[in-house]
């Protein structure tokens, strides 16, 4: 079972780091993912304050997401980001925009886990961007469409785990 798991999260970060790659980690949208994809929605999450301990931090989420032509749906989770990660910051949001290979997009289905790579710089004000691949058979990708804001003083570079559940 966890050999399948690292297989899913490999393959994640494989898609996740091309879509960053190829799009440039802070050059905005990524040309290559609309290619494949269908935008679905926007999903807008806050988190609290982080403290980064070197190797590992964690912050709980809160989350809505608008899909295009239906009612606002909220989740909560928590992003996990693993590798350089030294700091304290006061809070911040981020702005994906949902990509799917389908509009077919049903209520609830944006819950599950998502996996990529991340790169964030905080010296007061900071900016940051994470593509993150995952959902069902990793079908969605998170595209940061207002690159995350955030107060106080980090510096983190790594793979970044986020997990979802609807309200």
């Amino acid at each position: 079972m966890r050999a399948a798991h690292l297989g899913k999260s490999a393959r994640a970060l494989a898609i996740a780091g091309a879509v960053l790659f190829a799009g440039g980690a802070f050059s905005g949208p990524v040309e290559a993912a609309e290619g494949s994809h269908v935008k679905i929605g926007v999903l807008t999450c806050a988190a609290g304050p982080k403290i980064g301990l070197l190797i590992t931090s964690a912050e709980k989420i809160e989350c809505t997401f608008e899909p295009s032509g239906a009612e606002a749906e909220q989740y909560y989770g928590r992003i996990r980001n693993f590798g350089l990660d030294i700091g304290v910051t006061a809070g911040s949001v981020i702005v994906w925009g949902v990509l799917a290979a389908q509009d077919d997009y049903a209520a609830g289905s944006l819950a599950g886990e998502y996996v990529g790579v991340s790169a964030e710089q905080t010296v007061v004000l900071g900016l940051g961007a994470n593509v993150l691949v995952g959902g069902s058979d990793d079908s969605l990708i998170l595209q940061p469409l207002s690159v995350q804001a955030q107060a106080g003083l980090n510096l983190a570079v790594g793979v970044s785990r986020m997990v979802i559940e609807q309200r």
